[in-house]
């Protein structure tokens, strides 16, 4: 079966529901396939793969890093949570855009997010145990963030008062992170 891929508003990020099998034993997926998802429009190579469980209303990002971008394939594999990409690409024709996708254990659906795009989510469930495979490895020094709550970007969370961390809280803004030459810069 093929993989069932829906295209967003934002060019290259895709929304992904690999075929399952179910029967009464339970299921199996495929949760990547290098030749099958190269097919459907993810040709790049993932390098690791990270596994994060959080807590109902956790919100974490919105994070990119700058010099070493990564590209991301988002699963849930366990609760629900609302996953968003936003464009922060300096000079891209969707600067401050963003979308949101609702991914869970239920509909095993995925969210590719390309390099440049800030990604965030905020968990919906009691809990949510959210995979995310990338295309280069985590560099501390390289990460950055956008404010959750950013008026230009203006994401519709489903949650207003989310649970953030010490250093999500403090992001900035998009203008001032383009003022601090933070911004990835978008290549046609």
């Amino acid at each position: 079966m093929a993989l069932t891929v829906t295209r967003c508003d934002l060019p290259g990020v895709l929304i992904i529901k690999p075929p399952h099998f179910a029967d009464h034993r339970g299921f199996f997926m495929e949760t990547h396939h290098q030749e099958r998802y190269a097919e459907a429009g993810v040709e790049r190579v993932f390098v690791q793969d990270n596994h994060s469980r959080s807590k109902k209303h956790v919100l974490r990002g919105l994070h990119y890093q700058l010099t070493r971008p990564q590209a991301k394939l988002v699963f849930v594999i366990s609760g629900e949570i609302f996953d968003v990409a936003a464009d922060i690409r300096k000079g891209s024709p969707t600067f401050g855009k963003w979308t949101g996708a609702y991914l869970s254990d239920e509909n095993k659906h995925q969210i590719y997010v390309p390099e440049g795009f800030a990604h965030g989510f905020m968990v919906l469930s009691e809990f949510a145990d959210v995979i995310y495979k990338c295309t280069d490895f985590y560099a501390p020094g390289d990460e950055r963030g956008i404010y959750w709550a950013d008026p230009s970007i203006a994401i519709d969370w489903p949650i207003k008062n989310p649970i953030l961390s010490d250093k999500d809280q403090k992001c900035p803004g998009l203008a001032d992170a383009g003022a601090a030459g933070h911004l990835p810069v978008y290549r046609a």
